[in-house]
């Protein structure tokens, strides 16, 4: 199908461009991007109002598959990311089982091909069955097609293991994703180390669980070479410690996510007491553990740190980490529910609305982070819809207003506290190799179909 997208604000960091122009998509990649191209095409676009933008590439998602398909499916967690943006994906490997092999690397990359949605990159995991004592079959998964290792969900404590599997890495020229918790510093935690922690009655996790690991990770990338990128960054001494290394010209990039430049461990709401009316006896108030995520919701200072980083090109990426859990295992005490929440489907209305309209960023800024550094960091060719690249784009609409509602979403996990959160800035619609994925019905009809 060949596209045309007129009226666009264009917005593409690798030329720079950023005006009003028509673009025209054939045989799934972008043939042209010039003002009023007049042509035929299978369906002509009216994107006037709206961004169109090189496709969201997140560096951080849980697709559950395998093992946990209750939770997420391949397909479901595609469906996702098109309707958020996203035109490419990053599978995380703690899976059932883990992704630690080319045969799970191979099971995950089919489904996503007979999904036919978007482009999915499964993860390797750093050490066999991610328990932190033998490296996994790094040189196997790479052939397989992962472009990354990273033991996301934990941190690979025994440092000298580590700085083997950065080495290999270097060799082999991929990236380390790196989950930086020091597991004996969390010491039981659940939210963040501060005031509110203790008014919850909730044992808390320092800032210091994370800077170790930064600290440490930062300093084993220098030795070896390793390119080095730090997952969900949520302190502000991460910020202070990537903008030095940068300054060394080690070889670090860093991503935030929505949640952690969006929301303070104060905003994590009480649940009322329950009151059993037989034995009038009144249970302690609880968290909503829609709230619940590792690393936990920090403080104001924290946030201000983040988005600034992120403004001053710091930190290089968002992302989401998206980690979807059912209702019954997310329906529990603070302290038993499962750390993660969803994010695919709200990430670039948030990014919008807490980061561009509040002059953190620019749309230029927005598409780097969200589209072209992932791009780079990795180590593909995406990110980018100069003529001749794939057609991976998304069409946004920045004055579109609406209200986040979670029974909406189309990943199996509704996990999110920003359910009924209103915010600007939607997604109207999701290309991939210039095929249409995902289109907004709730908005304004956009186009119409015009034969050849």
């Amino acid at each position: 199908m060949n596209l045309l997208i007129k009226n666009g604000h264009v917005i593409n960091p690798a030329s720079r461009l950023d005006e009003r122009a028509d673009v025209l998509v054939e045989n799934g990649r972008v043939a042209r991007i010039e003002a009023d191209i007049e042509t035929e095409a299978d369906r002509v676009i009216d994107a006037a109002g709206c961004f169109v933008m090189p496709g969201f590439i997140d560096m951080h998602v849980h697709l559950r598959d395998p093992g946990f398909e209750h939770k997420e499916t391949v397909e479901t967690g595609c469906r996702a990311a098109a309707r958020g943006g996203f035109t490419t994906i990053l599978a995380m490997p703690n899976t059932k089982p883990v992704a630690d092999h080319p045969d799970v690397v191979d099971y995950v990359h089919n489904k996503a091909r007979s999904a036919g949605l978007v482009n999915v990159i499964q993860v390797g995991a750093v050490t066999k069955g991610q328990q932190g004592k033998e490296l996994s079959d790094i040189e196997g998964m790479v052939r397989a097609g992962s472009l990354a290792i990273s033991e996301d969900g934990k941190s690979v404590m025994n440092a000298m293991l580590y700085r083997e599997a950065m080495a290999r890495a270097a060799e082999l020229g991929i990236v380390v994703l790196a989950h930086c918790e020091d597991r004996d510093l969390v010491n039981g935690g659940v939210v963040n180390a501060d005031a509110h922690a203790e008014k919850l009655g909730l044992k808390g996790i320092t800032n210091s669980v994370e800077d170790v690991i930064v600290a440490r990770d930062i300093l084993l990338s220098h030795e070896t070479g390793a390119r080095l990128h730090l997952c969900h960054c949520s302190t502000r001494d991460s910020v202070k410690m990537v903008r030095q290394a940068k300054a060394d010209k080690v070889k670090v990039t860093a991503e935030v996510c929505p949640h952690h430049f969006t929301l303070t461990s104060a905003d994590i709401p009480e649940i009322d007491p329950f009151v059993d009316p037989e034995s009038k006896v009144s249970y302690e108030a609880v968290a909503d553990t829609n709230y619940k995520m590792n690393p936990p919701l920090r403080t104001a200072e924290d946030v201000r740190a983040l988005r600034e980083g992120l403004r001053d090109d710091i930190m290089d990426v968002i992302a989401t980490d998206h980690a979807p859990h059912t209702s019954d295992e997310k329906n529990t005490s603070m302290n038993d529910a499962p750390f993660g929440i969803v994010g695919l489907e709200t990430a670039a209305s948030l990014t919008y609305t807490e980061l561009v309209l509040k002059g953190y960023l620019t749309p230029m800024q927005m598409a780097e982070k969200m589209s072209y550094n992932p791009a780079a960091i990795i180590g593909i060719d995406k990110g980018n819809i100069e003529p001749g690249k794939a057609a991976d784009i998304v069409i946004f609409d920045p004055e579109a207003h609406y209200t986040i509602d979670k029974n909406e979403f189309v990943s199996k996990g509704k996990n999110t506290p920003f359910d009924g959160r209103k915010v600007t800035g939607k997604v109207c619609m999701t290309i991939v190799d210039g095929h249409i994925v995902y289109e907004d019905d709730a908005q304004p009809q956009r186009g119409t179909k015009k034969d050849k």
